[in-house]
């Protein structure tokens, strides 16, 4: 039997054409940023930057790996000159190494998503139960509040509608900070809550919903807005009941012709503050709707998150008599009062993750990324 002949067994025959894949790549890139005329170009310097970041670990194992397929050839010309056990040895340790890395450059080239570096725009709204929804989506926001405070995030309230009894109609929150939207996109979906209400004399338990949206803040650089295409009105802001709490024309609504898309902002005094979180909110929603066309989904990732918030779509249900709450994408379950309610998402937001990394491998390892 030929020396290298049983490595060649237990080695996929794909990892060699994924390696040179790699270093093709490797070198289109290094060939795009000795580009002078690189800089020039703000997104194409951001996407070379992008791709170069989310290729180094790849590279890093496919020099090893390279390496290690070297000695190993050098080892079996040897051989085939003559038997030698320190030969066979290095032989035997760089084949053993280039099968050790071959699973983790596998799974170095599953790309992560884009946006998971970007900030993050929250948005929060109560769906079926009335009051009980709105007080639920306050308590949502409370909680994510909180899992931001945990993980130094900052945030900032961008806009809010307030309901009756303490709860809110809807609310968009702006949160900074690394990897925030790593950390926060599972939670799209329709939220779904049972508990006896204060107001329920009889102790029925009841099941209400809130919605939540959760949009990656675009910068400037990932979505071009022609000024043209705005209609921006202004008005008196108001407090609950029409009453004004203004005496001038603060609030803002962007429409943006095209898409049709409305944003309005009225928390603040100033009509320009009121102007550019606006514009951050109307960014990332194109965004979002721009990478849905891109994906070639039916609609768009925004109302994908939202669904109709009918309280039988859920990804998460809170359930108070049996203090859990459960997951339903995962399966995990995890206490109320003791982890969730204080802002501990840590269990559910790994869970989480490693379904995403193992749904990745596994569409990487049928060919369908």
């Amino acid at each position: 039997m030929a020396p290298n002949a049983a490595f060649g067994d237990r080695v996929s025959s794909g990892i060699t054409g994924l390696v040179e894949q790699i270093e093709r790549t490797r070198d289109e890139l290094q060939a795009a940023m000795s580009d002078p005329e690189l800089v020039s170009d703000r997104v194409r310097f951001a996407d070379v930057n992008r791709r170069w970041s989310s290729l180094a670990t790849a590279i890093g194992l496919v020099e090893r790996w390279r390496d290690a397929s070297n000695r190993s050839a050098e080892a079996t010309e040897m051989l085939a000159e003559g038997d030698d056990d320190d030969i066979r040895d290095l032989l035997r340790e760089s084949n053993d190494e280039m099968e050790a890395l071959e699973p983790q450059i596998r799974e170095a080239m599953v790309e992560p998503d884009p946006n998971d570096d970007k900030d993050v725009i929250l948005e929060i709204r109560a769906a079926a139960g009335g009051e009980e929804a709105a007080l639920f989506a306050r308590q949502l926001l409370e909680i994510y509040l909180k899992y931001a405070e945990r993980r130094g995030f900052r945030t900032e309230q961008l806009s809010v509608s307030a309901a009756d009894a303490g709860g809110v109609k809807d609310v968009t929150v702006g949160i900074k900070g690394a990897a925030a939207y790593s950390i926060y996109k599972h939670e799209a979906g329709v939220h779904r809550v049972q508990r006896v209400p204060e107001t329920e004399s009889q102790g029925r338990i009841h099941t209400s919903t809130a919605t939540v949206a959760v949009l990656p803040e675009a910068e400037e650089v990932d979505v071009q807005i022609n000024a043209n295409d705005l209609k921006i009105d202004v008005y008196r802001s108001s407090g609950p009941g029409g009453q004004s709490v203004n005496t001038t024309d603060s609030a803002v609504r962007i429409t943006h012709l095209p898409t049709g898309i409305v944003v309005s902002m009225q928390d603040e005094k100033s009509q320009l503050q009121n102007r550019e979180r606006g514009m951050r909110v109307l960014r990332a929603r194109l965004y979002e709707r721009a990478m849905a066309e891109r994906a070639a989904l039916i609609s768009s990732a925004r109302r994908e998150q939202l669904g109709s918030g009918d309280r039988s779509e859920k990804v998460r249900t809170y359930n108070y008599p049996q203090n859990r709450v459960t997951d339903h994408r995962v399966g995990v379950t995890v206490q109320l009062r003791e982890a969730v309610l204080q802002g501990d998402l840590g269990d559910l937001t790994t869970a989480l993750a490693a379904e995403e990394r193992r749904q990745l491998l596994e569409a990487h390892a049928s060919g369908e990324l």
